[in-house]
């Protein structure tokens, strides 16, 4: 019985991967004591040959993060707005990973850095992965993909000096004007979140939902945490830098660990199909969210965290959302930057893993997968003796179009062009910027929000950018604001044309 125990506690044998046993995690095979290293160590030459290739691609931008398994509870019926199956019954739970991230920082670049934070939840559905892809700010600094590009080098680092630049950030933002809720958003304490349960997470985009009897409605998902908003202010969140670099990856991991599982609920903006058309600015604009009094939001179901990963590359590093993954009774808007997404995520995703990345297990569906795509580098699995062309004559999968027809709406007959949006009456960019300012931030909040647009612009910003931020950026959105940060600055504001001197 000793012997058994003592069997049962000796820890595993080190093989090699082709599982084989190895002779010493110590030493390497030599010629005597003093001798070199001989090129038939087998498992040497492997594990120096696998060491040299642990990484895989970064993300190009939303590069450090974390994340963490939980599920999704529905709390009301929603079978009036949509027939996805994972929507379709009170008290039903669907499995999910969550990616917090931010968004231009590094890896190994400290988690409380002023940024935006990414949101990204992939539902294990029956009908098929469906993937959110949004941050923790209900609106984005750009509404073309064309200079979604454009929007991320100038957040990241310069090519001649490897460093960021504040002064390549705000020449950017200040040549486009749509950029300014966003800008107000990040300015303003809600830039430091104090931990990633302690912020909201949103779509962002607008998307279109179905129902069994074909009637359509446009949605946007706010994830409001139950945990309350709290956020760091610039002084705070610059003093963790020195303490704790992961200061949100620890935080999270932390707290499912001792059980203090964190929790949002989803709430839905829903808006009839016919409304878009005459609403009095663009509901598909990502720069402009709905105003809760138009729309107001209605609480669906809930979001738990609460199991962490067992192996971080795995799972976190090698988990791939894309905003093309929908389920039957969802689908994409007219909004450029969720049509622009629709290949970009996958095609990241199939750089970064491989083309065969959604059979990790992170990635894999629940659901089974019947297509005709075939190999590549990684591919294990497969059905045996399916044909691997369509059509076939011999039982290969076969799509329904009755029962699945693609989400869609009617475009006008119209010549193809370049343009921007087709402007509503109140398609400006600086008004609800200025409402948030005005109406929604406390006096605290915009003394905050001087001050930390004011050290921004201020550290390595040209002055005639700081003259275009003061005059023709943070004065439109209000006049009090461009007053204020130009006093910071020491800028002699612009007198209004007509005015007298």
């Amino acid at each position: 019985m000793s012997a058994k125990r003592d069997e049962q506690q000796r820890p595993p044998l080190t093989t090699t991967d082709g599982g084989s046993p190895v002779q010493s995690d110590d030493t390497s095979l030599t010629v005597g004591p003093g001798g070199p290293v001989l090129l038939q160590d087998v498992y040497l030459n492997e594990k120096l040959a696998h060491f040299v290739r642990e990484r895989i691609p970064d993300r190009v931008y939303h590069v450090k993060g974390g994340g963490a398994f939980g599920y999704f509870e529905v709390t009301a019926d929603v079978t009036q707005w949509t027939k996805a199956a994972f929507l379709n019954q009170v008290g039903k739970r669907t499995p999910l990973f969550v990616r917090f991230s931010i968004v231009a920082a590094d890896e190994g670049y400290p988690d409380t850095d002023r940024d935006v934070r990414g949101v990204a939840i992939k539902f294990y559905t029956e009908e098929g992965n469906y993937d959110i892809v949004g941050n923790d700010t209900p609106v984005f600094f750009v509404r073309d993909p064309m200079k979604f590009p454009d929007f991320i080098h100038s957040q990241e680092r310069m090519p001649d000096t490897g460093l960021r630049s504040n002064n390549m950030q705000w020449d950017f933002w200040t040549l486009s004007p749509e950029s300014a809720h966003q800008v107000m958003t990040l300015m303003s304490d809600r830039g430091t979140p104090r931990t990633w349960r302690n912020m909201n997470g949103y779509a962002s985009s607008t998307y279109m939902w179905e129902n069994a009897a074909g009637k359509k409605f446009w949605v946007k998902y706010h994830f409001k945490t139950e945990q309350g908003i709290q956020n760091f202010t610039d002084a705070e969140a610059k003093a963790l830098f020195a303490q704790d670099l992961d200061y949100h990856r620890r935080d999270l991991w932390e707290a499912i660990a001792r059980k203090d599982y964190p929790a949002w609920r989803l709430e839905m903006q829903i808006m009839p199909f016919e409304d878009a058309a005459n609403y009095r600015f663009n509901p598909f604009d990502l720069t402009k969210v709905w105003p809760h009094k138009d729309y107001p939001t209605i609480p669906i179901g809930r979001m738990v965290l609460d199991r962490n990963p067992e192996n971080f590359f795995a799972q976190v590093t090698q988990v791939a959302f894309e905003v093309a993954n929908f389920v039957p009774g969802i689908g994409p808007s007219p909004d450029r930057m969720v049509l622009g997404r629709l290949f970009a995520y996958g095609d990241s995703a199939r750089y970064r893993n491989g083309p065969n990345y959604m059979q990790l297990p992170v990635n894999r569906p629940i659901a089974e997968v019947h297509n005709y795509n075939k190999d590549g580098p990684m591919r294990y699995a497969y059905t045996p003796g399916q044909p691997v062309y369509a059509p076939n004559s011999y039982g290969g999968p076969r799509a329904d179009p009755q029962r699945y027809r693609d989400p869609s709406w009617f475009v006008e007959a119209a010549e193809i062009m370049r343009t921007a949006y087709v402007a509503h009456k109140d398609d400006n960019d600086f008004i609800q910027p200025g409402m948030l300012y005005r109406n929604v931030m406390t006096p605290t909040d915009r003394d905050h929000l001087v001050s930390n647009i004011v050290g921004h612009l201020g550290q390595g910003v040209e002055r005639f950018i700081q003259e275009r931020a003061v005059n023709d950026y943070w004065s439109k959105i209000d006049p009090e604001l461009g007053e204020r940060v130009a006093r910071g600055l020491g800028i002699e504001k612009q007198q209004p044309s007509g005015a007298k001197a």
